[in-house]
């Protein structure tokens, strides 16, 4: 099972090693998508949790007994394909290249598992053909 989810830490706990915990004491590996942390600031930190999903509850419900945040993410980004010119003006702002032209075609890829939500690519669309959902 896999459940993507954002972490909000606050300043007191920014400093626990988590992803280490839901490993060892959970045996849910956690792969970073997107991250914001500093020390003695708020962090954030958006997760794709893989394991059981007996686990991957039992994990959350740790972590929010620890003053975290959890929320469950359901935001994607979304292209519509009857709006898109295929210009690939996104491919260029798109850090992780899941924006990509077909190298024979030149029609819009969209690699969803290389997405972390930066959103970049939504303001650089010409025609307004990029959203994302809720």
């Amino acid at each position: 099972m896999k459940k993507r989810v954002t972490l909000t830490f606050p300043r007191r706990t920014v400093h626990m090693p988590v992803t280490y915990r839901l490993a060892k004491d959970f045996n849910v590996a956690a792969n970073i998508i997107r991250a914001q942390v500093a020390p003695n600031q708020v962090g954030k930190l958006i997760v794709e949790l893989l394991g059981d999903i007996d686990e991957i509850d039992a994990s959350i419900d740790w972590m929010r007994s620890h003053d975290i945040t959890v929320s469950v993410t359901s935001r994607e980004i979304v292209i519509d394909e009857t709006i898109c010119v295929d210009c690939g003006l996104c491919t260029g702002v798109c850090p992780t290249e899941a924006l990509s032209l077909h190298p024979q075609t030149f029609q819009l890829q969209f690699t969803r598992s290389r997405c972390v939500l930066c959103e970049q690519c939504i303001p650089t669309c010409p025609v307004i053909a990029i959203s994302t959902t809720f």
